[in-house]
């Protein structure tokens, strides 16, 4: 039993085991509800495709925030957020201690420094923008922020357009304003689950294949409406090609797989940057009780 109230967070990439390590460490500290911080672990509906913790991990220590929207609901950053702090103030209040959970870089970050102090938009500023070519955004972005363009996809317009009326409203380079939120490094109990990359894509292969044993494509046959954020859940559009008649299912297990590959080394850049996490190594045999010694015994130090 730990006597801080403060929320530990607990991140890693997709395919890490932040599941049954969670658990564990929730177990050994006794006085320790979960919450969710995984995009789609949220939504109700895709268990198998999101990855969510199944009942019998769910028994023995309160869960948070796991399949209770709908799918049809839109849930950002900026929702996930009030929502998240709400119920990490409510488990404190029962004088337990959340451990947050999650890979989502953004609504990790929602929480623990809040969103970018980006301002609103213009609908005056964006009729103006509009009338350019994207050429001629292209120039006025690079002028305005040249640091910012060479990270951008310059041939997406909208990109371009919203990070030209940042830096236009906010009297800055929007890559400024964004350099300074990110290298805020909150006061925060965090770790990071650190595998090698060869491991992470070994563990995301197997984890397709039990999906489908599992049966995800019935899952997904079975979901009606959904959000934008929600359809953009991994698996999704390919699992729906398969339905379609338009690929195999060896082609579309391929598909998820190299998608989920490139999601995990895009989740192992972000954690990078993020000082406030402190990585714990993890190897292939490591057993799940000796992760957590590694994490109680940081704690404690």
């Amino acid at each position: 039993m730990i006597e801080s109230l403060q929320p530990i967070y607990l991140s890693g990439q997709t395919g890490s085991g932040k599941t049954a390590i969670a658990v564990e460490l929730a177990t050994q500290l006794g006085n320790v509800e979960i919450v969710n911080a995984d995009a789609y672990q949220i939504y109700q509906g895709m268990p198998i495709l999101s990855a969510a913790p199944a009942k019998n991990e769910k028994r023995h220590v309160p869960h948070h925030l796991f399949e209770f929207l709908p799918p049809s609901e839109e849930c950002d950053a900026a929702r996930f957020a009030r929502v998240a702090k709400a119920k990490i103030e409510e488990v404190r209040s029962r004088g337990n201690v959340p451990l947050v959970v999650g890979g989502s870089g953004l609504y990790l970050k929602a929480i623990t420094h809040g969103l970018a102090p980006t301002p609103k938009g213009d609908p005056d500023l964006r009729a103006e923008l509009d009338q350019f070519s994207l050429e001629e955004l292209v120039e006025k972005y690079q002028q305005t922020d040249p640091e910012g363009a060479e990270t951008t996809n310059l041939k997406n317009r909208r990109y371009v357009t919203r990070n030209l009326e940042i830096s236009i409203l906010a009297g800055q380079p929007a890559s400024q304003l964004k350099q300074s939120w990110e290298n805020d490094a909150p006061n925060i109990t965090a770790f990071y689950l650190q595998r090698e990359r060869a491991d992470i894509y070994d563990r995301i292969n197997r984890r397709t294949t039990l999906m489908f044993e599992a049966g995800v494509v019935d899952e997904v046959a079975k979901l009606k409406e959904l959000s934008n954020t929600a359809e953009k859940a991994i698996g999704i559009r390919e699992i729906r090609s398969l339905l379609a008649g338009e690929i195999d299912e060896e082609t579309c297990i391929e598909a998820i797989r190299t998608i989920t590959r490139r999601y995990a080394k895009r989740q192992e850049t972000w954690f990078k940057r993020e000082d406030a996490f402190v990585p714990i190594p993890v190897a292939p045999d490591d057993a799940v009780d000796s992760v957590v010694e590694r994490i109680l015994s940081a704690l404690q130090s």
